[in-house]
């Protein structure tokens, strides 16, 4: 499908491009913070490697998939955002929804309230790890793809991969600790 809009964009059809930034949008958004760790930031760097990739689109090969091209962009400017700002503070916003409480409402909030625990454990992590993880398992890319978005050797990509699993493993334990058990004293 990406082909088909690829070829529409390099044809003159701008409207054509809105496909990959429905589609890409969030994974690249994902991509950003869990280097940056900060929303602001990590939102201009989206917008920055969209820019990129439609100015790039036509130097766009073939050679790997193209999300596996995008992401590569956006861990690119992510990166490159570090290196100016020199600033790695962490920041998280809660949003808050009003919602009519049945049973799949808790389960929704159960379900939200996993995906939060795991965001705020991804965004304590190292960058590097932090972005193995999401790639590998939230993006579900081989082992080859992360190193094609990344550059790392693929023995560098499983031992940040055990590492990531490790240091993510102790924190949600320490998180879970925290909210669940801590309460009860």
């Amino acid at each position: 499908m990406d082909k088909l809009y690829i070829d529409k964009v390099l044809a003159g059809d701008l409207s054509a491009f809105n496909y990959f930034l429905k589609t890409y949008k969030d994974m690249a958004y994902s991509v950003a913070i869990s280097i940056v760790k900060q929303e602001h930031l990590a939102e201009e760097i989206v917008q920055d490697a969209f820019m990129i990739c439609y100015q790039s689109l036509k130097n766009f090969k073939g050679n790997s998939k193209f999300s596996t091209w995008l992401y590569r962009i956006v861990v690119n400017c992510a990166y490159g955002t570090l290196r100016k700002t020199k600033n790695n503070n962490q920041e998280f916003d809660v949003e808050v929804h009003d919602v009519s409480f049945d049973e799949s409402t808790f389960q929704l909030l159960e379900k939200k309230e996993k995906e939060h625990m795991v965001q705020e454990a991804l965004l304590n992590l190292p960058a590097n790890e932090a972005l193995a993880l999401r790639l590998f398992y939230l993006e579900e890319l081989s082992v080859q793809e992360v190193r094609e978005v990344t550059g790392w050797t693929e023995t560098n990509i499983k031992t940040i991969l055990h590492r990531g699993r490790k240091r993510l493993y102790a924190i949600l334990s320490k998180l879970m600790k925290g909210e669940y058990y801590g309460i009860a004293r």
